[in-house]
């Protein structure tokens, strides 16, 4: 009979044994580039798809990321694309308070790492056709689509490099708020009464930039139907629906990025309010 060993990691299907560990499998993503477009949008709206002990921070910013993940030590050496939609938020249970962005929706290009951070991390990962940026002229380009209908389409110009001295500014401004949040929601059996499971999550990760440039930048979000997109057009049709208010310099990063940090792994920090 299958039996579990308590100092291993496990995923479904469970009974085939343990989730390999070894020396190479690590949490860096070796070569990672990043296109970042953040704009103010309406807050009550935003507010609207933020639970319960969450509250936005003092503006409404939502910040769409595409990130091209190459050489990641833990896919040996395989690696994926993603688009992902955060905004800052302030974390108060009573008992903790924490400042930090909050995962709205994050799609991925492959199975292994959406499966992987739904379930350990509680991150809400779905799927998505995202191939590789393009640069061709000033222009940086990338967009993301399902069934063959887009989602969106992101762009960047006018990119201006930042100094190394402005790198380390920038860093040590960000310190004490790198705290990735979201909400961990898995139904019951069969969907419908009190979930299986329904809890916040933190995430930590780090960052080393060996490139930062800001310039301009633009997002143009898709309103898909329920033939386009049966499974996503209410999560596509709800992020266009945020008004572009204001944008903010857009920023394109190289580096990598470390998801394993022994001092401060993935936790949960309690429930989440349902009604």
């Amino acid at each position: 009979m299958f039996t579990m060993r308590p100092d291993a990691t496990y995923l479904m299907p469970a009974h085939f044994g343990p989730r390999y560990i070894g020396p190479k499998t690590s949490g860096w993503y070796h070569d990672v580039t990043a296109i970042a477009i953040s704009y103010v949008t309406d807050r009550d709206k935003l507010a609207a798809h933020i639970p319960a002990p969450y509250q936005l921070a003092d503006e409404a910013v939502v910040t769409v990321y595409y990130v091209c993940n190459k050489n990641i030590d833990w896919l040996a050496g395989h690696g994926y694309n993603m688009v992902c939609v955060n905004t800052q938020v302030k974390f108060d249970n009573g008992s903790e308070q924490l400042e930090g962005t909050y995962s709205l929706v994050i799609w991925e290009n492959l199975t292994d790492p959406i499966l992987m951070g739904r379930e350990v991390q509680g991150i809400p990962k779905i799927y998505a056709d995202i191939p590789d940026h393009s640069f061709i002229g000033d222009e940086w380009r990338c967009n993301a689509s399902h069934f063959g209908h887009k989602i969106l389409d992101i762009s960047a110009r006018n990119m201006v490099a930042l100094s190394a001295e402005q790198i380390e500014a920038g860093r040590q401004a960000a310190e004490g708020k790198n705290n990735p949040m979201a909400w961990r929601y898995i139904p019951a059996a069969g969907g419908f009464g009190p979930p299986a499971v329904n809890e916040t999550t933190t995430f930590p990760s780090e960052d080393r930039f060996t490139a930062i440039s800001v310039g301009e930048g633009e997002i143009n979000w898709q309103q898909l139907s329920w033939e386009q997109n049966p499974t996503q057009f209410h999560i596509v049709n709800a992020l266009k629906a945020l008004p572009i208010l204001e944008y903010r310099p857009a920023v394109i990063t190289k580096g990598s990025t470390n998801l394993s940090l022994p001092d401060r792994p993935t936790r949960t920090m309690g429930p989440v309010t349902l009604f």
